[in-house]
C-alpha cells in the first residue's frame, strides 16, 4: 500500500527544492568569503534568500499582477510605506501621478539594487526625495524616527505579514504609529487556508518553507489580525479570482480605511 501525496503539494516540493538548486551554491560562496556569516544566522539566512527572490521575484510578482492591478493601481496615493518591499515590484502598480513619496521597507539589504532598479523605470528616485529606502525590520521602524508618525498615507503589505515575527502585534502598531487618520491599509497575503486537512499541511510544512524563504509561514491568519483591529472605517477582504481553496497558498486580498479622527 502506497502513501499518495495530496495533488497540491506538488507545487511545494517543487518550489522548495528549486529554491535550494539556485541558492545554495551562491550562499555557500558568500560563507566561503566571509566566514563569519556562520555566526550571524538571520544575515545567512537574508543572503540565501535574496538569491531564492532573484530567481522567485519575477514569477511570483507576474502571478499577483491582476490582483495587485486592482488593489493598489485605482487605490494607493500620497506617502506609499511598503512592508518587507523584496524587489519593489509594487512601485510598478502605483500610479506615480497620485504617490508623492515610495518608502520601502526592506531590512535584505541584498534587494536594494534591485528597488534601485525598479525605482527608476517607475520614475521614483532618491535624489527627489520620491524613494526612500529603510534597511530596517518592521519592528526597528517603529523606534525609529525616519517616518514620522502620522505620516503614511497608504500602508502596503505584499506576501510580507507571513515572515514578521509577532506580525499580529507588530502590524496593529505599524497603523496606529503611522497610518494617517482616513488612510488606507492594502494587503495581498497567502493565508489559513478554510480546508482543515490543507491547515494541517500549512502547519506541518511551514519549519522547512520558512528557512529557505527568509521566515515565511505558511497558515497564518494574517487576514484576521487585520480585520480585527478596532481602527477601520472600511473593511473590504475579498479572495484571489479563480484560486481554488485546495491551496497551500490560499490568498486574501484586502482594503481598509482607517477612522478619521
Amino acid at each position: 500500500m502506497f502513501f499518495v501525496l495530496p495533488s497540491f503539494l506538488e507545487g511545494f516540493f517543487t518550489d522548495f527544492f528549486a529554491a535550494v538548486q539556485v541558492a545554495l551554491l551562491p550562499t555557500l560562496a558568500s560563507i566561503k568569503a566571509s566566514p563569519l556569516l556562520l555566526l550571524r544566522p538571520l544575515a545567512l539566512r537574508r543572503v540565501f534568500f535574496a538569491h531564492v527572490w532573484t530567481a522567485f521575484g519575477p514569477a511570483v510578482d507576474e502571478g499577483g499582477r491582476p490582483v495587485k492591478e486592482k488593489l493598489l493601481t485605482p487605490h494607493a496615493y500620497g506617502v506609499v510605506l511598503d512592508i518587507g518591499a523584496g524587489h519593489g515590484h509594487t512601485m510598478r502598480y502605483l500610479a506615480r501621478a497620485r504617490v508623492t513619496r515610495y518608502i520601502a521597507l526592506e531590512p535584505n539589504e541584498g534587494m536594494h539594487t534591485a528597488i534601485r532598479r525598479t525605482a527608476a523605470d517607475c520614475g521614483f528616485s532618491e535624489y527627489d526625495g520620491s524613494l526612500v529606502i529603510l534597511p530596517l525590520d518592521a519592528d526597528d521602524v517603529l523606534t525609529s524616527d525616519i517616518v514620522k508618525p502620522g505620516s503614511v498615507d497608504t500602508l502596503v503589505s505584499i506576501l510580507t505579514l507571513c515572515s514578521i515575527p509577532n506580525a499580529e502585534r507588530t502590524v496593529h502598531k505599524l497603523v496606529r504609529r503611522f497610518l494617517k487618520p482616513g488612510g488606507q491599509f492594502l494587503f495581498y497575503e497567502h493565508v489559513d487556508s478554510p480546508l482543515e486537512r490543507v491547515r494541517w499541511w500549512q502547519h506541518f510544512l511551514s519549519p522547512p518553507w520558512s528557512a529557505c524563504f527568509d521566515g515565511c509561514t505558511l497558515g497564518l491568519p494574517s487576514h484576521r489580525w487585520v480585520e480585527a483591529a478596532d481602527e477601520w472605517a472600511v473593511k473590504d477582504v475579498w479572495g484571489k479570482e479563480g484560486e481554488s481553496t485546495d491551496n497551500l497558498f490560499y490568498h486574501k486580498v484586502g482594503r481598509f480605511v482607517r477612522l478619521k479622527a
